[in-house]
C-alpha cells in the first residue's frame, strides 16, 4: 500500500455511495444519442477525522451523503455530456472542493452499451494539495 494511501486509510474516515443508478443523456456515438442511458456511479470520499467526527450527534458535523448525490444530480441536469471522462472529471471538482473532504475515488459505468461485456466505464481519483 502507498504512503498515501496508508495515511487516508489510518487517518480519515470513508464515506460511499455504491452503485448508485442514474439514468443520463451520455454518449458520442449516435444510438447513445437517441436517449438516456443507464449510468452506474460509486464515489468515496476521505474525510479526516478531524473533521467528521460528531461530538453532538449531528449532520451539521459530517459531511451529508445527500452532498454526493446531488453533486450527480445537478451535473446531470445540465443536458447531454458526450464523454465520461468529461462527466467524472467534472463531478470530480465539486466533490474535492468540498472543505471537508481530502479525497475522492469516483467511477461512472455504462452497464447497457455492449452485450458482450458487463459495463464499460472510468475510475478516477485525487487527493488535495498540501495547504
Amino acid at each position: 500500500m502507498s504512503e498515501l494511501m496508508t495515511d487516508l486509510a489510518l487517518n480519515c474516515r470513508r464515506l460511499f455511495l455504491r452503485n448508485h443508478t442514474v439514468d443520463v443523456r451520455i454518449g458520442a456515438h449516435d444510438f447513445e444519442k437517441l436517449g438516456p442511458q443507464r449510468i452506474v456511479f460509486n464515489v468515496e470520499l476521505f474525510v479526516p477525522y478531524s473533521a467528521s467526527t460528531p461530538t453532538q450527534d449531528d449532520l451539521a458535523e459530517v459531511v451529508d451523503y445527500d452532498f454526493i448525490r446531488e453533486v450527480i444530480a445537478r451535473r446531470v441536469a445540465q443536458g447531454h455530456i458526450v464523454l465520461q471522462e468529461t462527466l467524472c472529471d467534472d463531478l470530480m471538482r465539486e466533490l474535492i472542493a468540498h472543505p471537508q473532504v481530502q479525497a475522492v475515488r469516483l467511477s461512472s459505468c455504462k452497464p447497457d452499451v455492449y452485450p458482450d461485456c458487463e459495463a464499460v466505464g472510468v475510475e478516477i481519483f485525487q487527493t488535495k494539495s498540501p495547504t
